[in-house]
């Protein structure tokens, strides 16, 4: 009798679980409706993960406006896109380009409004160890990453309100685990604060907020050669009696510990985001989070959860140990 009452309870169980699975992924499956009629300004078009979504949703038949920041930049991604692609020239640090930029988009939507902006513009240098890092380099950082978003999000509210929009801003798993000194990480926990925040405010009148954490992908915020040259720099100002604190072989070390780390996390497969970032956009019901690439689903996401020790734990196993280290029980 009780074996039979816990087969029944199993199986009970079991089926629950898959009609709940099977209802989740119809509701995650259901669409929003006329795309040609939707303006999305998408922020860091000159390549990337910004530059694909572009003409992925050019192809899907939205309205696309991608903001560059440079004129080649805009130049190259129009002449790849159809005619329906704007492009403009938007510096996300400079509160007049902003201000053009809010002009610009307000004269392409009219009255139905912005339905989407992706906040996706960023940087991620200076980075590398804390104690490397002058105060200039944190806010170089986030001047783009944090405030930028901000400043943006902030002038194009009333456009989103219009059409009871969406805001889709690109954080990143390293909002989740801090790995190294600079700017990167504090602009993406402020990233993920302020998505938060917006989110709940903005729930009555009818704009829904989504958040991207990319793991680690091929762009030009990884590129090894350019972070390199960066922490060389950063190497090179430090006080003598600091660099002997470290060793003589450290900056080797750390620098041959990071790219051997990138060259085994990092996927070249941007879609991977973009469809992400799609899917915000094009979703009747959106998810407020969306985790993208394999290891931020399968390492740096659980690692978040787990207990500070562990994550310092498995911080000391990607990074060499300096020369003069001091364990403290």
């Amino acid at each position: 009798l009780l074996t039979g009452f816990s087969c029944t309870s199993t199986f009970c169980a079991l089926l629950l679980a898959a009609v709940l699975a099977i209802g989740w992924y119809i509701r995650d499956s259901l669409k929003v409706d006329d795309f040609n009629q939707k303006h999305v300004l998408i922020t860091g078009c000159d390549s990337g993960f910004g530059n694909l979504l572009a003409k992925q949703l050019d192809r899907r038949g939205f309205a696309v406006i991608a903001a560059c920041l440079t004129e080649k930049g805009a130049s190259d991604l129009a002449s790849a896109a159809s005619p329906r692609l704007k492009t403009l020239l938007l510096n996300v640090t400079d509160s007049e380009s902003i201000k053009r930029a809010v002009e610009f988009v307000s004269a392409e939507v009219g009255e139905r409004g912005l339905w989407g902006l992706v906040n996706n513009a960023g940087r991620s240098i200076p980075v590398g160890p804390t104690e490397w890092i002058q105060v200039e380099d944190v806010t170089k950082v986030l001047d783009v990453n944090l405030i930028g978003v901000i400043d943006v999000t902030l002038r194009f509210l009333p456009l989103l309100r219009k059409a009871r929009g969406r805001v889709v801003n690109v954080a990143s798993i390293l909002g989740r685990f801090s790995l190294g000194g600079g700017g990167y990480c504090l602009s993406k926990w402020g990233v993920e604060a302020f998505s938060d925040s917006l989110r709940r405010d903005m729930y009555y009148f009818g704009i829904k907020v989504g958040i991207i954490e990319p793991g680690l992908f091929k762009t030009a915020l990884t590129r090894v050669d350019l972070i390199e040259d960066d922490q060389k720099r950063l190497w090179d100002h430090l006080p003598q009696d600091v660099k002997d604190s470290y060793g003589a072989n450290y900056f080797h070390n750390y620098i041959k510990a990071q790219n051997f780390s990138m060259g085994i996390l990092c996927s070249s497969d941007l879609s991977k985001v973009t469809n992400c970032m799609q899917h915000a956009l094009t979703a009747r019901y959106p998810r407020t989070r969306y985790a993208a690439g394999w290891d931020a689903k399968l390492l740096w996401i659980p690692l978040s959860y787990l207990p500070s020790f562990i994550q310092d734990f498995f911080h000391r196993l990607i990074f060499p140990a300096p020369k003069m280290k001091r364990c403290v029980e």
